[in-house]
């Protein structure tokens, strides 16, 4: 138990931080605002942004009838724990007009004026070069394809000004690691790792809806689009169409790569939380989406597991 005095205080505990994050209670306060710049007290969108890469190495080896890649497994966890800070800082960079309009983003640290606009480029350029060093351990196909990622990431911030579907755009920037660990294990890319791709694309466009329905009062009164918005009472309907095409592509993906049917039968379990999901979501319940968001880093270890696991044969 933490002493009272030493127990965060709730009122700095950004709205979709859990109440009980490491950061708050255990990082020294001097630390706190940089770590929340890079949200490390919000560790989920780390395992969204690592679990794609791990997929993608995973059903490469598997299909060389081989266990994931140790080394390959760390350098993207090491990776996405960077980038994911280093695009969040961006993020905030850009978004700090609008961050201080929403009730869910205007403690964020760049918005609040805790952070400066310079010092947090500054954070940003350090992070990359973090992620630079880690790009360059991984063989020549997947450091050619971390290069062409950055228009992407640079062009996220923008999407939610110029179209209602910035989660489409998140879905191919957040999945990018599967090619580029596919690339890592296979030696450049192939059907399998682009099925992969693109069954990440539409998982990624289903959570990220879920998580963008705590935002949709506030979005609209500050003028930014999101699915969640464009598709408004169809909400439901829609995450259940994006998650049924990312089960179907991430079923093809291992089929494709002749995986073995200990795949075909645990990825229905990857299926099943998402069907879980659509199932137990309540229109206008944004408490609960965000819990439903953070549940899908349980999703995506299942598929790995799957993927993984699908290269032995029995």
């Amino acid at each position: 138990m933490i002493p009272d005095a030493l127990a965060p205080d709730a009122s700095s505990i950004l709205p979709d931080a859990a109440a009980d994050n490491w950061v708050d209670r255990y990082a020294p306060a001097a630390l706190r605002p940089w770590l929340k710049l890079g949200r490390f007290d919000r560790p989920a969108g780390i395992w969204l942004l690592m679990l794609p890469g791990w997929q993608g190495i995973a059903l490469a080896d598997a299909s060389a009838g081989r266990a994931p890649n140790f080394w390959h497994l760390l350098l993207f966890a090491i990776g996405a724990a960077a980038m994911r800070a280093a695009g969040c800082a961006y993020n905030d960079i850009v978004d700090r007009d609008i961050d201080a309009k929403v009730a869910r983003t205007a403690g964020r640290p760049v918005a609040s004026g805790a952070i400066g606009v310079r010092q947090a480029w500054l954070y940003v350029a350090g992070l990359c070069l973090v992620g630079l060093l880690v790009l360059v351990q991984l063989p020549l196909p997947a450091i050619v394809l971390g290069g062409l990622s950055l228009a992407l990431v640079a062009a996220y911030p923008f999407m939610k000004r110029i179209t209602w579907w910035p989660q489409a755009w998140l879905g191919l920037t957040f999945n990018w690691g599967a090619l580029m660990g596919y690339a890592a294990g296979h030696g450049g890319l192939a059907l399998p790792g682009v099925l992969l791709y693109a069954s990440g694309f539409f998982w990624t466009l289903g959570y990220d809806t879920l998580y963008a329905v705590q935002d949709l009062e506030d979005d609209a009164l500050a003028g930014v689009k999101s699915s969640a918005r464009r598709l408004g009472s169809k909400v439901r309907l829609g995450v259940g169409v994006f998650y049924a095409a990312s089960a179907v592509l991430a079923l093809a993906a291992g089929v494709v790569a002749d995986l073995s049917n200990l795949f075909l039968v645990l990825v229905l379990a990857f299926a099943a939380h998402l069907a879980l999901q659509v199932k137990a979501f309540k229109p206008g319940d944004g408490a609960l989406a965000l819990k439903l968001f953070r549940s899908n880093r349980d999703a995506g270890l299942y598929l790995f597991a799957a993927l993984a696991l699908g290269a032995w044969q029995g």
